[in-house]
């Protein structure tokens, strides 16, 4: 009988590999979720709904499919499906037909209030795992907040300004955005595009071949080249957290992972217009056209001497319950959900109060198998760990 404690420790190919080979049932691996969830949501409330009964039924179709002999590479994997998705949305679908089981919905923020970055469910405000009094980030909150608690090793999320990555950042968990238009985008801008929040790259590398096995090639040299910044040119980056994430970049370069540069020579143009503008869905001016073309040709002039970009995933550490106030959390994060760039954020330690710092990782457009591979890479490390 797997307790809930022992499901907790189980990535999503720990699961998919046990159920395959027959050591444990999807049955089993669910039951344990759920009972995990009924453990832990009540206070930590990063659900806003549960289908046990569905789950159940799912993961016994699971555990008939692999009797059979039909082969699912995710096969009885838990997943939480954010909110404002379902079950229904693209890769959702693809994830169910890779053998994974949907438990619940994860929560998101409430209504359109100025930049939240919480999760709200009618029992209160989603919690941070790692402090009660930190906000999990937004708007994939529940996602990051059920990965980071053990309550499923992978959930589903969107990012149209960094709802993936900073809750990534702030829950101490893996999360990843795809390349713009790599997947059918959740808006009609394409701004906002389907992601995951995982516990390891690898599983986020799994949930790629499970959702775009076309894309899931890996490309690039041994050891590719990095450019480091710690502001984008623009960003109002706390000192301490630009030192952490500097930190871990430097810890990928010692282990021969990545050859590390400074780019004083990275200035983008802040995309808070740009970005407002493509949003409302109304056709932009020339100032945010002009604005979009020159971030794109820089772009485009820094990655061709440079395999990836690394920065801070946020500027600042977790704000409370009441809201980021004037700072922007996605400072660091949306001006490549305009230029369509695949990123992950990776956990990159903590601050001197305990406060999780995220490591950003850009790619080129349709890089993103190079780019986990790069994460995955970074986590077998003993100097990462």
């Amino acid at each position: 009988m797997l307790t809930s404690t022992e499901y907790a420790t189980l990535t999503a190919l720990d699961i998919a590999r046990h159920v395959t080979q027959g050591a444990l049932s999807a049955r089993e691996i669910v039951s344990a979720a759920l009972a995990r969830l009924s453990e832990h949501d009540r206070v930590l409330r990063a659900f806003t709904a549960v289908w046990p009964e569905q789950a159940l039924r799912r993961a016994s179709e699971v555990d008939d499919q692999v009797t059979r002999g039909v082969v699912l590479p995710l096969a009885g994997v838990p997943i939480g499906v954010k909110a404002t998705e379902g079950p229904g949305s693209f890769q959702n679908r693809r994830l169910v037909a890779a053998g994974c089981v949907p438990v619940g919905a994860t929560s998101v923020p409430r209504g359109r209030h100025g930049w939240q970055t919480y999760g709200h469910t009618d029992r209160g405000p989603t919690l941070n795992p790692l402090h009660p009094e930190w906000s999990p980030g937004g708007s994939s909150a529940g996602s990051a907040a059920a990965v980071a608690a053990g309550l499923v090793p992978v959930a589903s999320g969107s990012d149209g300004a960094g709802s993936v990555r900073i809750p990534a950042a702030w829950c101490g968990v893996f999360g990843y955005k795809t390349t713009n238009g790599l997947l059918p985008a959740r808006d009609r801008a394409g701004l906002n595009c389907p992601g995951a929040l995982t516990r390891t790259p690898q599983d986020a590398a799994a949930y790629l071949e499970a959702i775009a096995p076309a894309h899931a090639r890996t490309v690039g040299a041994s050891v590719p080249r990095a450019t480091w910044s710690a502001t984008l040119g623009f960003a109002n980056t706390d000192p301490e957290v630009a030192d952490v994430a500097r930190r871990a970049a430097r810890r990928l370069a010692d282990a021969g992972l990545l050859s590390l540069a400074d780019a004083p020579d990275l200035v983008l143009d802040d995309p808070a217009a740009a970005w407002s503008g493509l949003r409302s869905g109304e056709p932009v001016g020339e100032d945010v056209s002009a604005t979009i073309r020159t971030n794109a040709h820089r772009l485009r002039k820094h990655f061709a001497r440079a395999d990836f970009i690394v920065t801070p995933t946020t500027p600042h550490p977790p704000h409370g319950h009441d809201g980021p106030g004037a700072r922007m959390s996605v400072a660091l994060t949306w001006a490549f959900n305009v230029s369509g760039h695949p990123a992950v954020s990776l956990p990159a330690g903590t601050t001197s109060r305990g406060e999780p710092v995220g490591l950003q990782l850009i790619a080129r457009p349709h890089g993103d198998a190079t780019l986990l591979k790069l994460a995955c890479r970074a986590y077998t490390t003993s100097e990462w760990h």
